[in-house]
């Protein structure tokens, strides 16, 4: 579940590493950073199935509320913005970034709570996967676009059981990302360092603000609800997050792209595994085929 407000990178698009080339990296430190890859991906999808749990006494809104709270502790001591120093052209975007990054995760979360975790990520990983396919002009992934909308057909097949709320909320997140993606390339070119990403958190977190008080005094949280939200913003934010910054030094854009295709799987496995939510054999086939086209067109790739 991509929901921390760490570099996007569709199909391998990375932002510049100020070291190296991962091309020169010695052996062990390419592990290192396919094992930081792993580490990353499996605590983003516990992190958000933990974070699940605290549905019945919290809500949905009320545990994106925490996240947002410790993504923008998390990124304002990284980033340290100097706000003052913002003119109008940096603010517009990083408002427009703040409002879209609450939005994705508050949508996404109520879409794990009607849809499960695994088909809440593989719809909302449609987002940058659409703009890396529209992006380009290659009959291959021209393709790719096919094999994604063959999948998503096979996710959202009418059936008895369907809930359409809950795939809605999952596109919604979607185009959240997508819009995420744009947002962030504006703010990266206008902002430096990661000051952008961390004001537009802190923003966000002061929006949810008010929200979590109402949660809360409707909703009086329990010790362990309240755990398991801010586990979920350590696990799903401040861990991804940190892990990017390391891996990005020592694996290729490609693999890196490549490897947060996989995302989808880990989340179907995860909410499996941890949360009891079992998928069907045409469900797991959706989710391979949008797994498959974003890895072909990434593979199939030049750049």
């Amino acid at each position: 579940m991509r929901t921390r407000p760490a570099p996007a990178a569709p199909t391998g698009a990375t932002p510049q590493a100020t070291s190296a080339p991962a091309g020169s990296e010695p052996g062990g430190g390419r592990l290192a950073g396919v094992a930081t890859m792993v580490g990353s991906g499996l605590s983003n999808q516990t992190g958000a199935a933990i974070g699940s749990l605290a549905f019945p006494v919290l809500g949905p809104v009320g545990v994106v509320a925490v996240r947002q709270y410790v993504a923008a502790l998390v990124l304002i001591a990284v980033g340290r913005p100097r706000l003052r120093s913002f003119t109008w052209a940096q603010w517009w975007p990083v408002l427009l970034l703040a409002l879209v990054f609450g939005t994705m995760n508050l949508s996404l979360y109520s879409a794990v709570e009607r849809v499960g975790l695994g088909l809440a990520v593989t719809l909302e990983f449609l987002g940058p996967l659409t703009i890396a396919l529209a992006s380009s002009r290659r009959r291959v992934d021209v393709g790719c676009a096919v094999i994604a909308a063959a999948g998503v057909v096979t996710l959202m097949r009418p059936q008895p059981s369907t809930d359409y709320l809950g795939m809605a909320l999952g596109l919604l997140a979607a185009a959240c990302w997508a819009s995420y993606i744009l947002l962030n390339r504006t703010v990266g070119r206008r902002v430096p360092g990661a000051q952008g990403a961390a004001a537009a958190a802190g923003i966000s977190a002061v929006m949810f603000l008010p929200i979590g008080i109402v949660v809360a005094v409707q909703h009086p949280p329990t010790a362990g609800a309240v755990a398991c939200a801010i586990a979920a913003g350590v696990l799903s934010s401040a861990v991804p997050y940190l892990a990017d910054l390391f891996t990005l030094r020592h694996v290729p854009p490609r693999a890196f792209g490549l490897f947060m295709s996989v995302n989808p799987v880990l989340a179907a496995l995860v909410g499996m595994i941890g949360l009891g939510q079992g998928l069907g054999g045409p469900e797991w086939a959706g989710i391979g085929a949008i797994v498959a086209a974003n890895a072909l067109s990434i593979v199939t790739s030049r750049s």
